[in-house]
């Protein structure tokens, strides 16, 4: 009879459960990704209003050229302090994903102890059938043998 582990079920569950943590871990991560990429947009806004205000020519714009870089600056805030969240939300997922993984590793290991008792288990009653098959040939023989004397 082959291995059947009890826990299967059980075992089954916790990697599907550990396979939809690290998609929420990769979501998590593309958030955070996605957030960098704006950041880094909002900042090369910034550098080319920075320049444009340096080479401008009519000093009558420079009061709306403040007003844009303040109201990019404050997104600029808004924006890291998003990240910020999102990068705790990540390392809230990771955290839950390592979690995963250590009960799918305990269960693995629990799996991998049973499957040895049930191998041997297995050896210990294959000795013992091979056993009475040893101790039968030798009775059998040893008949065989006292027959022969006795015919003789």
């Amino acid at each position: 009879m082959p291995f059947r582990y009890r826990l299967q079920k059980v075992l089954d569950f916790r990697i599907r459960k550990k396979e939809e943590q690290l998609q929420e871990v990769i979501k998590a991560k593309n958030e955070v990704d996605k957030i960098q990429a704006i950041i880094d947009e909002n900042n090369s806004e910034i550098a080319g209003v920075i320049k444009i205000m340096r080479t401008a020519q009519d000093f009558r714009l420079m009061d709306s050229y403040d007003k844009y870089l303040k109201h990019l600056y404050e997104k600029a805030d808004e924006l890291e302090k998003q990240k910020q969240e999102a990068v705790k939300l990540w390392e809230i997922e990771k955290e839950k994903l390592v979690k995963c993984e250590k009960e799918v590793k305990v269960m693995e290991k629990h799996k991998e102890k049973s499957r040895e008792i049930y191998l041997e288990e297995e050896r210990a009653i294959e000795n013992k059938q091979l056993s009475e098959v040893a101790v039968q040939k030798y009775f059998e023989r040893t008949r065989a043998k006292k027959e022969e004397e006795g015919e003789d």
